[in-house]
């Protein structure tokens, strides 16, 4: 029978590294979704009520912890901002013609 040994970080970082692409992705993130945590529970006496709360039950106070919980839960997930669409090149020639303003 094999025994599991409690370790500092649960979940495991092998567990985690099945939900992300790399090391890299996992560190980003677990770090932003913390970062959105910590805030939730500073703004929680102002009654604002736009950051999102935390998606699982923790006993643990650490915001990273947290998030990497959620993480193993699959409630977050990476993906990538789309591209610009073509709506957005528009706006280049004005900013073409005032970056050409403030040279003159």
């Amino acid at each position: 029978m094999e025994r599991s040994h409690d370790t500092m970080v649960n979940p495991g970082i092998e567990e985690l590294l099945g939900r992300v692409e790399s090391k890299f992705g996992l560190v980003t993130l677990g770090a932003r979704r913390a970062r959105h945590i910590n805030a939730y529970f500073n703004q929680l006496g102002e009654g604002l009520g736009h950051m999102v709360p935390p998606q699982v039950s923790s006993v643990s106070r650490k915001p990273l912890s947290i998030a990497f919980e959620e993480i193993a839960a699959d409630k977050i997930a990476w993906a990538e901002l789309p591209e610009p669409v073509d709506g957005d090149a528009e706006d280049a020639p004005a900013e073409d013609t005032a970056a050409a303003a403030d040279t003159n």
